[in-house]
């Protein structure tokens, strides 16, 4: 168990161990962190991170087809048409005939799923402010272009 003061600080010896040298434990730890806070700051607008993701993906201005959408997120295709259903019951979605292929659909967000997603994606800043607050700008910067590059591998 990892010993936390109590305003969330890890205890420095605990951090010593080899643990704190585990890239999955440590990516395990900050991801608790930023998803609960992330989670929560999304939950007023009746999204959860699953949701979020792919009305962010719809808003990117790229059409992402369902199959783009579940290879991207890593969840099963039945999975994303059953979050896509239910953002477009919600108005935010809606789905589109793609252009390069008549029998696929992109993901197209509708005007409220643009005003959503703007509020939404203002509260995950905040959260993500929260959460990470305690490193500089430089190191902010330095941890996204990492995981880029560590989300970005193939097998």
């Amino acid at each position: 168990m990892v010993e936390v003061k109590a305003d969330g600080a890890v205890q420095p010896r605990l951090m010593a161990t080899e643990l704190g040298d585990d890239v999955a434990f440590l990516l395990a730890r900050v991801s608790a962190r930023t998803s609960a806070l992330g989670g929560r700051s999304i939950a007023p607008y009746d999204l959860n991170v699953r949701s979020y993701s792919l009305l962010a993906l719809a808003c990117s201005g790229e059409s992402p087809t369902q199959r783009e959408c579940a290879d991207f997120l890593s969840l099963d295709p039945s999975r994303v048409v059953s979050l896509v259903d239910d953002l477009e019951k919600r108005g935010l979605v809606r789905r589109a005939p793609s252009g390069f292929d008549r029998r696929t659909k992109t993901i197209e967000p509708t005007p409220e799923g643009k005003r959503v997603f703007a509020l939404a994606r203002a509260a995950t800043r905040a959260a993500e402010d929260l959460a990470l607050g305690h490193l500089t700008s430089a190191e902010r910067d330095r941890l996204l272009g990492d995981l880029r590059t560590a989300a970005a591998f193939q097998e």
